[in-house]
């Protein structure tokens, strides 16, 4: 019988999950429901769109867990990675992509595998076992009815929250006599960003219009769970007038060449496209009615002839009790033909989501061929971020989590000669977290790449 695996869209995780297993000799079939079908936050007809921003987050790979995790794909032949490093556009430390670059490279590799074909259409069930091997990778936006279907096989063992998308501005509408490029604390290429300075005057009141403004209501039986990670402006005004100078509007680290005077506040805008014809606003995610937006937006100084390629907005994100219902190999223990892979898992962020998909890939590849799948150490990210999707000490307060060193398994420093543990602290243990996780990553990326062509 032909050795195949379905795997269900065609975003990070799923285009990720299909590659690990065609670079082992195993044959794929996509099914993507985009572009007869598009979910309420998607637009790009290609594979592997970014909704929310075009960052991946940090790229420092031996301070920080996120480039920890860009660093672990990098060297487990990640597609993502691959893409993004093609497509990156600067950003300082991070690294961030040409939005549309970056999913027409996905889709170009995708589509020229041998041994991966695309099948459009929507999945609106739970596939039966006809199907053989699958991988559902639909994302926080699986659609109504397939999420519908999953939900009764796993006896409504399911969650929700909100996720927000900031507005996209176009460059040339900006105002450069307010305006400035310059990284905080000068970190990359002076032009990576771009900032719009608030006296403190202005500050509170763009606050005071953040939080009297109409937003999008939800309706009745909807209760709003946001991730912590990506919580609306205006949510985060209504915590304190002083919270987003501490956020994304925090003044440190810049210099505004057009007055003496410190900022109070700074508004970032960050490189969205390759051609740096368009900015995003960083931390601006909203679910301000677009009218709203346009007029609070153009408040900040350099803004106020603003023209939007696109204006933020709110969706809502599913996850499943993974800790419940997942096994080690992240398939569905009642169900163990079916994986899953991505944001539905409860993981959060680009990077998580694509990782995530690797390690589904990687364990469906290994157990089609006749093999056992062997488990990514648990220091490393890949491995605590496995651990936390799986871990059932995590299903009574089961929520969403990007990668951090908060869950990597703790470092205790080295013995002294008195016998005790000598305490490490900040960059320091960060970096010893990356040092171990980078030596236990070796032996076992030699049997992850057992198996490829």
């Amino acid at each position: 019988m032909e050795k195949i695996v379905h795997v269900i869209g065609a975003g990070l995780a799923g285009c990720e999950a299909a590659w690990q297993i065609a670079s082992r000799g195993v044959k794929i079939v996509i099914h993507e429901m985009k572009p007869k079908k598009y979910s309420p936050a998607h637009k790009n007809a290609d594979f592997a769109e970014l909704v929310c921003s075009n960052s991946l987050r940090s790229d420092d790979f031996m301070h920080n867990a996120v480039g920890l995790m860009h660093e672990e794909m990098r060297r487990a032949g990640s597609l993502i990675m691959a893409c993004a490093d093609k497509t990156k556009v600067p950003a300082g430390g991070a690294l961030a992509v040409d939005r549309d670059g970056f999913a027409a490279e996905v889709t170009q590799k995708i589509k020229n595998h041998p041994l991966i074909d695309v099948s459009y259409e929507e999945i609106d069930s739970l596939p039966d076992a006809s199907f053989g091997r699958v991988i559902i990778a639909t994302g926080p936006l699986t659609s109504e009815k397939l999420a519908h279907s999953i939900l009764k096989e796993i006896n409504n063992q399911a969650l929700s929250f909100y996720d927000a998308i900031a507005p996209v501005v176009y460059k040339d509408s900006i105002d450069f006599s307010k305006a400035w490029y310059q990284s905080r604390y000068d970190k990359g290429d002076k032009l990576d960003y771009i900032n719009c300075p608030l006296s403190q005057e202005e500050y509170y009141h763009f606050v005071d219009e953040l939080l009297k403004a109409q937003k999008v209501e939800f309706h009745d039986f909807e209760e709003a769970h946001y991730f912590d990670g990506c919580l609306p402006i205006e949510v985060m005004a209504e915590r304190g007038i002083e919270t987003l100078v501490f956020g994304p509007m925090k003044p440190i680290g810049l210099t505004n060449p057009h007055s003496d005077k410190k900022p109070y506040a700074v508004v970032q805008l960050r490189q969205d496209n390759k051609e740096d014809t368009l900015r995003n606003m960083v931390g601006f995610q909203t679910k301000m009615k677009y009218g709203e937006q346009e007029r609070i937006f153009r408040m900040i100084p350099g803004l106020e002839n603003a023209e939007f390629a696109r204006l933020g907005g709110i969706h809502k994100n599913t996850f499943i009790k993974s800790p419940v219902l997942l096994d080690e190999f992240l398939r569905l223990k009642i169900r163990p033909n079916i994986s899953f892979a991505g944001q539905i898992t409860g993981c959060e962020g680009y990077i998580e989501s694509a990782a995530v998909g690797l390690m589904s890939g990687y364990f469906a590849a290994t157990e089609i061929l006749g093999q056992t799948p062997v488990l990514p150490p648990r220091t490393t990210a890949f491995g605590s971020m496995l651990a936390h999707l799986i871990d059932d000490t995590n299903c009574d307060d089961f929520q969403p989590m990007n990668i951090n060193f908060g869950i990597f398994p703790t470092i205790t420093g080295e013995k002294t000669a008195n016998g005790k543990f000598r305490k490490i602290k900040g960059a320091e243990r960060k970096t010893a977290y990356c040092e171990r996780a980078l030596a236990d990553l070796t032996p076992w990326l030699e049997k992850f790449n057992e198996n490829k062509a």
